[in-house]
């Protein structure tokens, strides 16, 4: 046995060094919780003896209330210009304000876009930070979708790549398969489960979403051409399907069933961390509610630094009706000065937001519909009630929906009075916790933590020099080959022409049975016998006619008798 398995150790080691000697990048050039995902991965990775780099944008206006930590990877941080950093913040407030008040637009978004693919050129141009990258000889580079300058990062160092999709949305992208009649288009607010009208939207929205992830591709056309030389430029959406594998930031406990590709691997819960104790802060004012235990609300990065005041002035008021106490992020700089705090209400600029989640006395979590956030409430099985802002976060409320651990609210609805029946309707239905519960069972028994998911599929690629084996041939096809276009055509025409062929042998029989019949119609005639050659009279018969002398027949005779002899064939004939 143990020569057994020290042979097995043999056979392992050089994997196992391979991967332990890989130099991965990960970049991170979006804040917000996309940069916490990138971080926990950069975390994971470097944890499992990598050695990880990470490319981090400093100064982004979407990290707002985020505080830098000791990281044990090394960071290269880069600065954009501070005049894109102005206009960015600009922009960035009043997209988020918009948003808050109900007029969130493509529009808006695809200017948002723009402004993206703008910094993608200012970052492209640090050619110092390029060389140091270079230099550097990556065995991998991890990047994050939302922002497509990540790709062309890969593509101008030459290294293969894997990508994080950030949410379930947008996998139309890279290939996966996409049966519209029962998975959902983004946008569409559909559930798998789709009537015939909701199949007709389904089918209408995938051409639009189609056409709208064009728009914001075409955002990053002119960093390309800056960048890329003619004829070796990239299209952004063939470089997205190089990724040698996708890692999804979702949990089948959560998304609607759907096919997936060998090189797509769902990971959501990487955020989940070890439960810590609640501080005693937040532990004494629980314990003031005994078993009627606590909601908490948190409604993300941004939209605390944004929240309006008439909003914070409704939800105070519906919270001031539940027997729940309540644990608000929110911050106090922002609170209306002539509303009174509800007794029940503590609000702080900052909570541990998983630890108290796991809390045996938590009732209720009211949340944004962010990925990271829903995840967490999944893993310890608590009943959410979503208020969507922007983004994906009203599709992810839909599953929570249709899931049945949740409800939504859209945020023009938050009216005191609805709000607060709407909690107590989830607080007191115990349904909506078994089913928050049963959703926990299903993500904690994967046999794999998504962590070991993560880097068990890192260190595959890495040994193996690539992911080739697990890409479908599909990938490289042209969509008119991928959905059978081009068979679908030529069957059409071969149809098409056997039908006109058969159409015209049908007019031509049609045609001759119809003459048969009119002539099988024309009134009968007796037939005569088969013509024969006219018999030369003898001259035993008229030897006297016309003046023979020894004639024995009289001239009358002989001249009937020649007569129907030479006219019987034409009488025959014409019959």
């Amino acid at each position: 046995m143990a020569g057994r398995a020290l042979l097995l150790g043999g056979l392992l080691l050089p994997g196992v060094l391979l991967s332990e000697a890989a130099r991965i990048l990960t970049v991170s050039l979006v804040g917000g919780s996309h940069h916490l995902l990138m971080d926990q991965v950069s975390q994971i990775l470097q944890d499992h003896h990598h050695n990880v780099i990470m490319l981090h944008q400093k100064g982004n206006s979407l990290i707002t209330d985020f505080t830098e930590k000791e990281t044990s990877y090394q960071v290269i941080p880069w600065f954009p210009p501070e005049d894109y950093n102005k206009r960015l913040k600009e922009y960035v407030d009043y997209f988020i304000e918009e948003a808050l008040n109900g007029r969130h637009t493509f529009g808006k978004f695809l200017d948002f876009m723009k402004l993206l693919g703008l910094q993608c050129s200012h970052f492209l141009r640090r050619k110092d930070i390029m060389d140091i990258l270079k230099n550097e000889n990556f065995d991998l580079v991890i990047i994050e979708n939302f922002d497509y300058c990540s790709f062309l990062v890969a593509e101008k160092l030459g290294k293969p790549f894997v990508s994080i999709l950030s949410s379930s949305f947008g996998t139309i992208d890279f290939g996966l398969p996409c049966p519209l009649s029962y998975v959902p288009v983004f946008h569409s607010l559909l559930t798998d489960h789709m009537d015939f009208w909701g199949r007709v939207k389904n089918f209408l929205m995938f051409f639009n979403f189609s056409r709208k992830q064009w728009q914001i591709q075409s955002s990053y056309d002119n960093a390309i051409k800056e960048h890329f030389p003619e004829g070796s430029r990239p299209v952004l959406s063939n470089l997205l399907k190089k990724a040698e594998l996708w890692f999804v930031n979702s949990d089948f406990a959560f998304d609607f069933a759907r096919p997936l590709l060998p090189n797509t691997v769902y990971v959501g819960g990487l955020m989940a961390r070890p439960v810590k104790p609640v501080p005693q802060e937040f532990e004494n004012f629980i314990a003031k509610f005994g078993d009627s235990g606590f909601v908490l609300v948190a409604l993300g990065s941004l939209v605390n630094l944004y929240q309006s005041q008439e909003v914070l002035r409704e939800m105070n008021d519906a919270f001031a009706h539940l027997s729940q106490g309540v644990i608000w992020k929110c911050n106090p700089s922002h609170w209306p000065k002539d509303v009174k705090l509800a007794t029940n209400v503590k609000i702080v600029d900052w909570l541990p937001q998983n630890d108290l989640l796991a809390h045996p006395h938590i009732r209720l979590f009211v949340t944004h519909g962010g990925m990271n956030s829903i995840m967490e409430a999944i893993q310890h099985g608590v009943p959410m009630i979503g208020i969507p802002v922007f983004g994906e976060q009203a599709e992810n409320l839909i599953r929570v929906e249709a899931k049945k651990f949740g409800v939504s609210i859209q945020l023009k609805q938050v009216k005191a009075e609805t709000l607060a029946l709407k909690m107590k309707q989830v607080i007191e239905d115990k349904r909506y916790k078994s089913a928050a519960v049963a959703a926990s069972i299903i993500r904690r028994s994967h046999p794999l933590t998504p962590a070991q998911r993560l880097v068990g599929w890192i260190d595959h690629i890495l040994q193996t020099g690539g992911a080739a084996h697990l890409k479908p041939y599909a990938l490289q096809q042209p969509w008119h080959e991928q959905y059978l276009l081009d068979v679908i055509l030529f069957l059409l025409v071969v149809t098409l022409g056997t039908l006109w062929l058969c159409g015209k042998l049908l007019g031509m029989v049609a045609r001759w049975r119809g003459q048969r019949a009119m002539i099988e119609r024309w009134p009968s005639r007796p037939r005569k016998s088969s013509p024969r050659p006219p018999t030369p009279l003898k001259d035993s018969d008229c030897s006297a006619w016309p003046g023979g002398p020894q004639a024995s027949k009289g001239l009358a005779e002989c001249f009937e008798l020649w007569m129907t002899i030479t006219t019987e064939p034409l009488i025959s004939k014409n019959l």
